[in-house]
């Protein structure tokens, strides 16, 4: 982590500007505090990227809650390419002052170079590829396939530089670590996958109880009173995942909702709140 660091900043010095990108189901959990360390002073644009997967009244409510203070702010799904467009005039909004500079000194061509940074499996390449319309960026669903820097030509005058994912060595707390768990950002063995599922399962009970019951067929009985090893028990025998003797297979259960959610088959969900005031 110390090297990707290290290539990090040494790519901020030749970088006019940051897009920042976060997780949409989780836009506060999936932002590593040392960026904003690191990219201090740096123009960033904030990007709520997976927005796809993620509760879209949330997401609006995030974006306002980083508008308010005083982030340029996007919603976007680099996989489907929904809003990718808006994403480099941002940046140039962002930097005009900078941009009619260069061109006072007699250099209105000068290649505007941005950092792509964020968490491990947040889309960084992903987006690379549909702003550079080019399949070169390596891309896979497990974190840490991005292990080098490297630029790109994006079009539009725009310079790309594709980074390492970097998570932070201690977590803020439990909770945002189990959150970075669900949504696939740490590596499954960090987390007890039986827990991970109960978490969420509470969540989805408080939260998302209409998605919760119409995906698992469950009724309201089922949902009162119980806690979350319990609701999964439930799951599993609702989806007829059994072992010997007729007991629930939460192993197996959990390993299918932990799939559902991050394939948004339960719906589209958003694991934290913004704080609005």
């Amino acid at each position: 982590m110390a090297r990707a660091e290290k290539q990090i900043a040494a790519g901020l010095k030749l970088c006019d500007a940051v897009l920042e990108l976060t997780d949409a189901r989780i836009p506060a959990s999936s932002r590593n505090p040392d960026l904003g360390r690191l990219a201090a002073g740096k123009p960033r644009v904030l990007l709520l990227n997976k927005s796809d997967l993620a509760d879209a009244a949330e997401t609006a409510r995030w974006l306002r809650f980083y508008r308010g203070r005083g982030l340029a702010a996007l919603a976007v799904d680099c996989q489907s390419g929904r809003n990718v467009r808006a994403v480099l005039p941002a940046v140039r909004d962002l930097l005009k002052e900078q941009i009619a500079r260069w061109k006072a000194r007699g250099m209105p061509g000068r290649r505007i170079r941005v950092m792509a940074a964020g968490i491990p499996n947040v889309g960084k390449s992903s987006l690379i590829n549909r702003l550079a319309r080019r399949s070169g960026a390596k891309v896979e669903d497990r974190p840490g396939v991005t292990r080098a820097p490297g630029w790109f030509s994006v079009g539009g005058g725009f310079e790309l530089l594709d980074t390492p994912g970097v998570l932070w060595p201690k977590f803020g707390s439990r909770a945002a670590g189990g959150r970075l768990a669900l949504t696939g950002a740490v590596r499954g063995e960090a987390f007890d996958a039986e827990a991970l599922a109960c978490a969420l399962l509470e969540l989805l009970r408080a939260e998302y109880p209409q998605l919760l019951k119409r995906r698992y067929r469950l009724e309201d009985a089922d949902l009162a009173g119980t806690a979350g090893a319990g609701l999964l028990e439930r799951v599993a025998k609702k989806r007829g995942m059994l072992v010997s003797g007729g007991g629930a297979d939460t192993e197996r259960a959990s390993r299918m909702l932990l799939e559902e959610f991050r394939g948004a088959k339960i719906g589209r969900i958003t694991l934290e709140r913004a704080e609005e005031p």
